[in-house]
């Protein structure tokens, strides 16, 4: 895979040589086992895989080479660059201005544009609306264009699919910047619907079956299906594509679902299935797939409580913590300065959406066990750091540069 070029800042020493000795010894990647980092009287468990993915440092190589080769230009981000503080921070010290918020409400009018301007496309992508209100500018998008390529190929999938008259379901939140985008490029192709989870996806069936009137449907998933969507028919063929950073057990539970709706409707085999629903399963992303598997096995380690380090409003990030929230206190920071001591954590409750303060979360017990993860937009020096603050707590047995030697 592409090798790139990230500001030095954001790499670790430490988890690059976790990360490539287990690589080294893992090259098939089948082995999700975590790491274990032995201080003596804290030991912290690392996710196998966490951290940038291909996508994020893509958007972040393109962006600031844009920045360097540029000094005389105005820069503009179209929303945040990724789902995390640290890089968007670092961006906007470089002069670099968002137009939009992340749900999508305009911060720097499109008037105040002109064709010599540059606009960076995020990873999630973007509308079809918005790229051609740039265009129309005289804005060159589709060279400052950071779209993540697995984003791509979920809209190049719903394209095909849609060629052979299936109408798309859109398995994602329907604020996101990336579903947004996804569910503009299928509803130009397709009729389509977004579903945020198996809740509304049982609802949704409903309508296929006939157990609802038609006539609901339309307020039920208000601002949610495309124009003209006519649910008597469009739901009559269907495929399910997914925001990529979504947890793919639950798009795969989803397209299962009403595969088997269809099946029942239709009274379908699994030779002549493909009449009625087309398969979608390459359109999980590697990367989020990696990182959830790795959290699935770091849970079958017994520990004291585990730590999520992400962006607040990142997708991918929130479904790590929801994982480890299933069987253990869990703490979603955003930084090591989260850690305000060993008694004192500040953290970010996923489902009340606000920070909290929690007192005595580290056990008096000895060792302290401690599952350790990122989000996919989260740099790894952000993670070291976090390490270095907890391990500053407790006479260690070795330091971490001695940690360190034993993954060279």
């Amino acid at each position: 895979m592409k090798k790139f070029n990230v500001p030095l800042v954001y790499r670790s020493s430490l988890i690059s040589a976790v990360k490539n000795k287990r690589k080294q010894n893992d090259k098939l990647k089948k082995d999700f086992t975590p790491s274990l980092l032995n201080f003596g009287k804290i030991q912290i468990y690392l996710a196998r895989h966490f951290g940038f993915c291909y996508g994020v440092e893509n958007a972040i190589e393109i962006s600031f080479k844009i920045v360097e080769e540029n000094p005389r230009k105005k820069i503009y981000l179209l929303s945040e660059m990724i789902h995390n503080p640290l890089v968007n921070d670092d961006l906007k010290e470089k002069g670099l201005q968002f137009l939009m918020d992340t749900k999508g409400n305009v911060l720097v009018p499109f008037s105040n544009l002109s064709k010599d301007d540059i606009v960076i496309v995020p990873a999630f992508g973007t509308t079809l609306q918005i790229e051609k209100q740039l265009k129309d500018i005289g804005i060159k998008i589709e060279k400052y264009n950071t779209t993540c390529p697995f984003v791509e190929k979920v809209w190049n999938r719903a394209e095909a699919i849609a060629k052979n008259k299936y109408s798309i379901v859109v398995h994602g939140k329907p604020n996101h910047e990336e579903t947004r985008a996804t569910f503009s490029h299928s509803a130009a192709k397709s009729p389509t619907v977004v579903v945020k989870n198996m809740k509304e996806t049982i609802e949704l069936a409903k309508y296929i079956t006939g157990e609802k009137p038609a006539e609901n449907f339309y307020k039920e998933f208000e601002g949610r299906f495309s124009e003209g969507f006519n649910v008597e028919k469009n739901l009559q063929q269907i495929g399910v594509v997914n925001q990529t950073t979504m947890l793919a057990s639950d798009t795969q539970a989803i397209a299962d679902y009403l595969k088997n709706v269809m099946i029942k409707k239709y009274n379908l085999t699994e030779k002549n299935i493909a009449e009625r629903f087309a398969d979608t399963r390459d359109t999980l992303c590697y990367a989020t797939y990696d990182n959830q598997s790795a959290v699935y096995a770091l849970l079958q380690t017994e520990a004291d409580l585990a730590i999520v380090v992400g962006g607040y409003n990142s997708s991918n990030t929130s479904h790590l913590v929801e994982l480890c929230e299933e069987k253990l206190p869990t703490y979603f920071i955003t930084s090591a300065e989260d850690i305000v001591s060993s008694k004192e954590i500040r953290h970010f409750k996923l489902h009340k959406k606000k920070e909290v303060t929690t007192l005595s979360y580290l056990p008096e017990k000895k060792p302290v066990k401690i599952l350790l993860t990122s989000g996919a937009s989260c740099p790894d020096a952000v993670v070291e750091a976090v390490i270095q603050k907890l391990i500053s707590f407790y006479k260690t047995s070795k330091t971490l540069n001695e940690i360190m030697k034993d993954y060279q």
